[in-house]
């Protein structure tokens, strides 16, 4: 059943056209993602489909009895109310038929029940136990649990939280109403790792039990991988549709720009090279249907991995001696409740040329105090032991989370150029102005003022400005926030051709990988641990870390999971996957045959009838097959 039908949807914006012709249909149980760089209008859309925007023309139809529910980073306007409160708020309908179930129960109590009473109270028991029952307030705390809330936070007023616990707290609600349609927009901003993998299972598990749809807007690729299923472009007011995640839009995009003209050559190089490292990629991201493969594949036969390690140890070398940063028994620790908290116990830790490290761990374990260690920038009370030895070649750059002010007044270009007007990248020189443009400020848009752009575009520019001072390590905090997939697309094409020693703390586990060589934890332990298996190591040990603690947060129970297929059905199931395989291989070798006799036939118009007919029919015939083979497989991923 379809929840949402959308008809050639229009939307301007201070007289510009926006979103231009915008159709679709959402059916129960999709999981889809709009994807598109900022200001491209994607929580415009999301915003229109949850009727708090108008459609300037254009039709959306909501199919009976569905409900939306919207989050969009705006934070919570009520502010004295409780945090358990403030949740179940948003289960409107819920609490009205609890409050209706206890007026008749008061009633009937009284000896005052007649057999239209009678009949009232059960229709208010079926409603309510269509959505979830009584249990429908610990679906509320389940939420906040997931999202990293504590027990005693329930009842903490929201105007005593931070802004980031209030954009999970405004999360947590959407999650809490059991929609059947969510609409996210940067869910994951102010998630850790360990929540945006719990946000990936729930949203799997709640619609693949039945319960609605979800269409999330993000730039977390490995939250969109892991969970969508089809992605929507919105580019120039139009809306491309891709099967599949990041992962497929990637390859979408790639055989869409193959066919462009050269101007748009290098957009079409950079996709190629995305699909290279995709396909190269962690495990997360290694189970995808074989005629995906084969057409990624095809697309980056003769493309070079993203970086030529050895190379690039060889010139941070040069570049910055044997000794960047070494630790020597250091221990830190930072002001809390008028003592002292050991973030750091007696840590030892050599930091070496040309080295890559992505660090992860708890909220509050450290990991931005480390960051301002290494980099002699003494944090609030901050108090170091031990030693700290820095190379004498370091040229150190620090992206913080609490970006250095620019002047408003000045322009983009100028405030760049102020620093350096070109650098080397590699083998490459480059100049601010096209650093600038690959990083999405056209010409026009390098002389806008500072005070007129976003907070994405500024973190852009604070980021460029750091790259033109030519360091040779550089330590980024979060460096992911406010950037759009295609912005941080480049970014990290940026720092493949970059020689010097990198450290990056960021909750964005595709970004760590993409740009790192190892990951490092911090656990709450006070030490920093080597991660062999990189993230999921991580998650590994903290949930082993609470299976075994009897304090902390009760995780939120696990959706009922489906039996999973004997081993008869299995083998059945890969009997039938590999009939699939062969019949989609005779199909592929006859739309080439049919293809290249269209060519020959240009000027028959009855042979061009009779083999578009056959041709049209063998795609059809081919698109089922794929679909039915993406069903059975995705039973035994």
């Amino acid at each position: 059943m379809a929840l949402l039908i959308a008809s050639d949807l229009n939307k301007d914006m201070a007289g510009q056209p926006l979103l231009r012709g915008v159709s679709f249909k959402l059916e129960r149980r999709e999981r889809m993602t709009i994807a598109g760089r900022n200001g491209a209008g994607k929580t415009t859309l999301l915003r229109m489909l949850a009727g708090e925007t108008s459609i300037d023309r254009g039709e959306l139809s909501v199919a009976k009895g569905v409900r939306i529910a919207l989050h969009d980073q705006r934070p919570p306007r009520e502010r004295a109310i409780p945090l358990r409160e403030y949740l179940l708020s948003g289960c409107a309908e819920e609490l009205q038929i609890e409050a209706e179930l206890s007026e008749l129960e008061t009633k009937m109590a009284a000896g005052t029940a007649d057999e239209a009473m009678l009949t009232r109270y059960a229709g208010a028991q079926a409603r309510l136990e269509a959505r979830g029952g009584y249990l429908w307030r610990n679906r509320a705390t389940a939420m906040a649990h997931g999202l990293g809330f504590a027990e005693a936070d329930l009842d903490r007023p929201l105007d005593t939280f931070s802004g980031g616990q209030l954009t999970r707290a405004s999360l947590a609600r959407a999650l809490a109403t059991g929609a059947d349609v969510l609409l996210l927009d940067e869910p994951t901003n102010h998630l850790d790792i360990e929540a945006i993998d719990w946000l990936g299972r729930h949203l799997r598990d709640r619609t693949e039990n039945g319960r609605g749809a979800v269409i999330v807007v993000s730039h977390d690729r490995w939250l969109l991988d892991t969970v969508c299923e089809r992605t929507w472009e919105v580019d120039r007011g139009q809306v491309h549709s891709a099967e599949g995640g990041y992962s497929a839009y990637v390859l979408a995009q790639a055989e869409r720009e193959r066919g462009e003209e050269a101007a748009e050559r290098r957009r079409r190089n950079l996709a190629r090279k995305e699909l290279a490292w995709l396909q190269r990629g962690a495990r997360a991201r290694s189970t995808k249907a074989k005629f995906r493969v084969e057409a990624a594949n095809a697309l980056i036969a003769a493309e070079p991995p993203a970086r030529d390690s050895v190379e690039l140890t060889r010139l941070a070398t040069v570049r910055l001696g044997k000794t960047v940063i070494e630790l020597e028994d250091v221990s830190v620790a930072v002001p809390a409740d008028g003592g002292l908290r050991r973030l750091l116990e007696h840590v030892t830790w050599q930091l070496g040329p040309g080295e890559r490290v992505g660090i992860t761990g708890v909220n509050g374990s450290g990991k931005t105090s480390l960051l301002n260690l290494l980099a002699e920038t003494s944090g609030p009370g901050l108090v170091a032991e031990g030693t700290v030895v820095r190379g004498k070649t370091v040229r150190l750059a620090y992206l913080s989370q609490e970006l250095a002010e620019l002047d408003p007044d000045q322009r983009v270009r100028e405030a760049v150029e102020e620093v350096r007007l070109r650098i080397r990248i590699g083998d490459r020189e480059v100049s601010a102005g096209q650093l600038l443009e690959r990083l999405g400020f056209s010409t026009e848009r390098q002389w806008t003022r500072i005070g007129d752009l976003s907070g994405g575009e500024r973190r852009r520019v604070q980021l460029l400005r750091l790259l033109m001072d030519e360091p040779n390590v550089l330590l980024l905090d979060e460096p992911t926030n406010d950037l759009d997939i295609e912005t941080l697309t480049e970014f990290e094409d940026l720092l493949d051709g970059w020689p010097g020693t990198l450290v990056v703390v960021s909750h964005d586990r595709y970004f760590l990988e993409r740009v790192t060589e190892h990951v490092m934890a911090l656990l709450g332990d006070g030490r920093l641990s080597f991660l062999g298996g990189g993230v999921d190591e991580y998650l590994d040990r903290i949930r082993a870390a609470r299976a075994g603690s009897t304090g902390g947060p009760t995780p939120p129970p696990a959706a009922p999971s489906v039996p999973k297929s004997s081993a008869a059905e299995e083998r059945t199931a890969r009997k039938e996957l590999q009939r699939l395989e062969r019949q989609l291989d005779r199909l592929k070798v006859r739309e080439t045959e049919l293809t290249a006799l269209l060519a020959a036939n240009a000027t028959d118009y009855e042979k061009l009838t009779a083999l578009g007919a056959e041709l049209r029919a063998v795609q059809t015939e081919k698109s089922d097959l794929e679909d039915r083979w993406l069903t059975i497989a995705a039973e035994f991923e």
